[in-house]
């Protein structure tokens, strides 16, 4: 395939987007249906402090998405979280992931943000080397407690 083919270019997600957006959910290893989706895309993009991008090429579609919020917190100066970032696995390595990226910090600038934190599961080291070699630093291991109700 050409580089020109496979241009990426970023843009915020559409409701129109939901059913990729699913489908990549289940690589990033969160597996939903489009139609669950669907939902929570429309509630997503409603958010004032959050904001949902996507990688696409011509070649491919919609190659990733990167979803990132602003919470008002107490113990930290103001700061944006990455809350999900997933690139197509057969398209990774090639610019999509730190396009999304820089969209988000981007985003997270304008709203005043002093840095951004991301949380990624320890089994993910590629992600993890992702991360450093654009600036993060792992700065804490933790827990995590969830409650469904």
């Amino acid at each position: 395939m050409s580089r020109k083919k496979n241009t990426v270019k970023i843009r915020r997600a559409r409701q129109t987007d939901a059913a990729r957006v699913a489908e990549l959910s289940g690589q990033l290893g969160y597996p939903t249906t489009a139609r669950a989706m669907t939902g929570r895309l429309k509630l997503a993009l409603r958010e004032k402090n959050g904001a949902c991008f996507v990688a696409e090429t011509s070649a491919n579609g919609v190659v990733g998405w990167a979803h990132v919020s602003v919470t008002p917190l107490l113990e930290v100066e103001r700061r944006a979280e990455l809350n999900g970032l997933v690139v197509d696995e057969r398209v990774r390595s090639h610019g999509a992931g730190w396009r999304l990226l820089q969209a988000a910090e981007e985003w997270a600038g304008q709203k005043r943000c002093k840095g951004m934190s991301v949380r990624s599961n320890v089994l993910r080291e590629r992600a993890h080397g992702f991360y450093e070699r654009h600036g993060y630093e792992h700065c804490k291991t933790q827990k995590a407690f969830r409650k469904q109700f």
